[in-house]
């Protein structure tokens, strides 16, 4: 996006007089290199967003280290793929996926768990360098969610530019904007690739994940939706316009009848939902068929062999299934499921288990309760009336990810339509 109303700073200015940053990459020496100071009366601006808090903050006071990566770069040449852009430290582990430079193992783990999480407001939760930071600068982009906390910024890109950032009436992030050097952060080509190599290679999961895909190439999700109906959710979250198109789902209640020419027919999917029964409704089936049902259901939805097509899927268990169900879906779903809990104080108002592959739904697990108190829930629930709230509201956050790989039509997300 080109920042060109009158009185906005140009985002190619931040680095110096300057406007072509191309000089930095030449290796040219920059004036007072080891000279890293925040500016205390920075002006507070609307452009921030701060995470967790409803009051603005100044900056955090930057931690030694990280204050020494201009120092380290420039002054005693040290390449910044051998150091952490996210903390300082000079034991890499591996490379940043998305910016040049070096990451260190615990680095790596928190990047790994907090990368595709998301906030209610439909941006990231944290920072796209260092998953960290408590407040954030968000990209005004409309089509980009991602965030930047004031320290990534004022480290790697140089002193004050948080403060410069904050006064504009808009801004474009670094992976948004035209041109791939911003002080000493530099924008990897073809990231997108660099991050799914990275989290194939280091995520502690069988379940390979798929190249997120370019604003310009993004195009409406197809979805089929099993025994429960997510419809209500997508519409919220901007997948779905009324009247479903474009955007397509496909709600099936009974699928003992189905067989794979139908759902061919009915294609191609993007994404495949399926769930059990919500407790206290009456079913004409166990539990466990409708775990088996929708595992025949989706290997006859998921694209061929060596397709580059996202393909997503999510079952959720409304702690309905047994022990030995739930040991039988991790099998056939090929990953361990995760719990999700809505807690209101101290209290456990509802849960349900979730299988997916969907990024970062593993990063919203709850820690297990006892399964003695996920009995009580369970019976608890069955006495009670059903909850106001469908199921499915647990859930619907996760499939925020999915604005990566695939077109939404709305900017604000509401909680109910």
């Amino acid at each position: 996006m080109a920042l060109s109303s009158p009185g906005t700073l140009s985002l190619e200015t931040l680095d110096g007089s300057d406007p072509d940053p191309a000089p930095l990459l030449e290796g040219e020496p920059c004036p007072q290199p080891c000279e890293i100071i925040l500016d205390p009366e920075a002006e507070h601006s609307t452009g921030i967003v701060p995470v967790g808090s409803s009051e603005q903050s100044s900056p955090p006071s930057p931690r030694l280290r990280r204050d020494l990566i201009a120092y380290e770069v420039k002054v005693n040449q040290r390449d910044i793929e051998d150091m952490c852009i996210c903390c300082g430290s000079f034991q890499v582990h591996t490379r940043h996926p998305l910016f040049e430079g070096g990451m260190c193992t615990p680095c790596k783990d928190k990047f790994l768990e907090c990368l595709f999480l998301y906030d209610e407001d439909g941006y990231l939760s944290y920072c796209s360098i260092c998953c960290a930071g408590e407040t954030l600068l968000i990209c005004e982009n409309p089509d980009c969610t991602r965030c930047y906390c004031f320290e990534c910024i004022d480290s790697l890109v140089g002193p004050g530019t948080s403060a410069k950032v904050q006064a504009m009436s808009n801004w474009v992030c670094f992976l948004c904007l035209p041109f791939p050097c911003s002080g000493l952060l530099q924008r990897r080509k073809k990231w997108r690739g660099w991050l799914k190599a990275f989290c194939d290679r280091e995520a502690e999961s069988p379940l390979e994940m798929y190249k997120t895909v370019p604003m310009w190439k993004r195009e409406p999700i197809r979805v089929l939706s099993l025994f429960g109906d997510i419809k209500k959710e997508l519409m919220s979250l901007g997948f779905l316009e009324r009247g479903s198109e474009p955007g397509k789902l496909k709600h099936l209640d009974d699928v003992t009848n189905v067989v794979r020419r139908d759902v061919e027919a009915w294609g191609p999917f993007d994404l495949a939902y399926g769930s059990t029964p919500p407790l206290g409704h009456a079913c004409s089936q166990p539990p466990a068929w409708y775990l088996f049902q929708f595992h025949r259901i989706l290997r006859y939805a998921r694209p061929r062999p060596g397709s580059p097509q996202p393909f997503f899927w999510m079952f959720m268990d409304n702690l309905v299934l047994t022990q030995d169900d739930r040991v039988v879906a991790t099998r056939f779903l090929e990953t361990d499921p995760v719990t999700i809990q809505d807690v209101h104080g101290s209290t456990v108002r509802n849960a349900v288990h979730v299988w997916s592959n969907i990024p970062a739904v593993k990063s919203r697990h709850s820690a297990l309760d006892p399964q003695e108190e996920l009995s009580l829930l369970a019976q608890d629930r069955q006495r009670a009336k059903p909850p106001t709230q469908g199921p499915a509201m647990l859930v619907k956050n996760c499939f925020l990810p999915l604005r990566e790989y695939f077109k939404y039509f709305s900017t604000e997300l509401t909680s109910s339509l």
